[in-house]
């Protein structure tokens, strides 16, 4: 069994993460989320419905990759969606975990089929370093679904989240809040895409800015340590 003080902390920490998300402003109206926490390899912490206002830490729920339930219970529709945590989990080594809401500005990518460009600082700052590709559209929780989640971040290494065509976007990463900060920012980059578009489109940074903005993190890093 999972020792209790540890799945206590993984409780806490994936409501750090939903309650970020909330407090950023990045929700649909409907608050719609989904979010996960590695437990081991085979299990996962999810939040049982897709309601931000309804969750609690107590009802998170442990759940097996095959969709078993160990503990506690979680809605039908949230059933469709273990395979898609799942997914990013196998092609993931490095990511503990996983959140999935339908942003605005980023459904609008996914609902025009379009690849968000990784042109905005802050993702490289994030660990964003390529473009977020496009999921093709196949029923939430089908073989389909899910292959197409697992090839789309096998190609894009450089990608930590993967947007869903005519759905939402599915974002990974080493804990709950580095996740939902990965989010906002991703939600920011979308808005300012479409927004450059009044002003001509937006334009790429220089090939050489990834490097660059690493340099300028590790620099401060080591000063701030010094």
């Amino acid at each position: 069994m999972i020792a209790e003080q540890s799945l206590g902390g993984q409780r806490q920490a994936l409501m750090e993460g939903v309650d970020l998300l909330v407090g950023a402003g990045v929700m649909s109206h409907t608050g719609h989320i989904n979010a996960s926490v590695r437990v081991d390899s085979d299990r996962m912490l999810l939040t049982p419905t897709g309601l931000a206002g309804e969750l609690r830490a107590e009802t998170l729920a442990v759940v097996r990759h095959d969709g078993h339930v160990e503990d506690g219970r979680i809605s039908a529709s949230t059933s469709e969606i273990i395979g898609m945590h799942t997914a990013v989990y196998l092609a993931r080594e490095d990511v503990a975990a996983v959140v999935h809401t339908h942003s605005p500005h980023l459904t609008a990518f996914a609902l025009a089929h379009r690849p968000l460009p990784c042109r905005y600082e802050a993702l490289l700052r994030h660990g964003q370093t390529e473009a977020v590709p496009i999921v093709p559209w196949a029923p939430r929780g089908s073989e389909a679904s899910t292959r197409g989640i697992g090839e789309a971040l096998a190609r894009h290494p450089g990608s930590r989240a993967v947007l869903l065509a005519n759905h939402g976007v599915l974002v990974g990463g080493p804990a709950a809040t580095t996740a939902a900060k990965l989010l906002v920012v991703l939600e920011e980059a979308a808005a300012a895409e479409l927004r450059a578009v009044a002003l001509g489109g937006a334009r790429d940074l220089p090939a050489a800015a990834e490097q660059d903005v690493q340099q300028s993190m590790h620099r401060a890093a080591g000063a701030q340590a010094g």
